[in-house]
């Protein structure tokens, strides 16, 4: 029988997928995934305290981090003519949004919030110690697919998913390494400025 505590997915999970299909905002997406992870932490009040966030016993883990989120926009960046990216992705971004200026708004959010609120969810409340690879990572990485969906091609999507499976087990050790999700949350916050920064260069937003 399935552990309760996996359900709690599926209402970020739901606001991600509304937020870009349903009403075709990319503010409401993020907006409503972050409040629909408050919400489910609200409700599951996990025993964790908030402090764990700021927590590390050693400075390598959040260099080390940094430096494999900071890979993940150069990494973008260089290939992203293998990616498949859809010729229309421009067009694709105004309609749900990220005009040119709303861009910086956006991205000075993103990173600043979301590592942090998302790092709490994943990493502690729906965490593991185990060494190995863990559900929560794959269930992290699935809702990516959804913001893919229609930009990439599918093999781009399976190649970002494995990407951040193995991100997601990394950022997991470093909690459990390091006693704390300082070095996995600021790593989280370079690998989305990275991401957003070469996508808003891409496009020509900037």
């Amino acid at each position: 029988m399935i552990n309760k505590k996996w359900l709690a997915p599926i209402l970020p999970y739901l606001a991600v997928w509304a937020g870009l299909f349903l009403f075709q905002s990319a503010w409401f997406s993020l907006l409503g995934f972050h409040a629909a992870i408050l919400l489910t932490l609200a409700i599951a009040r996990p025993n964790i305290p908030i402090s764990i966030l700021f927590q590390s016993k050693n400075p390598k883990w959040i260099l080390a981090s940094a430096l494999l989120g900071g890979l993940s926009g150069v990494g973008l960046y260089f290939l992203w003519d293998m990616f498949g990216i859809a010729s229309d992705l421009p067009a694709q971004l105004q309609s749900i949004g990220l005009t040119p200026a709303s861009w910086i708004v956006f991205i000075a959010y993103f990173t600043i919030a979301n590592p942090f609120i998302e790092e709490y969810f994943w990493r502690a409340h729906l965490g593991s110690e185990v060494k190995g690879l863990h559900l929560g990572d794959f269930v992290f990485a699935g809702y990516h697919a959804i913001i893919l969906l229609d930009k990439v091609r599918l093999p781009a999507i399976a190649f970002a998913l494995t990407c951040l499976i193995l991100i997601g087990w990394f950022w997991r050790q470093t909690r459990r390494e390091d006693e704390g999700l300082l070095a996995a949350a600021l790593g989280h916050m370079t690998a989305d400025f990275m991401i957003l920064a070469c996508v808003m260069f891409k496009v020509g937003a900037g």
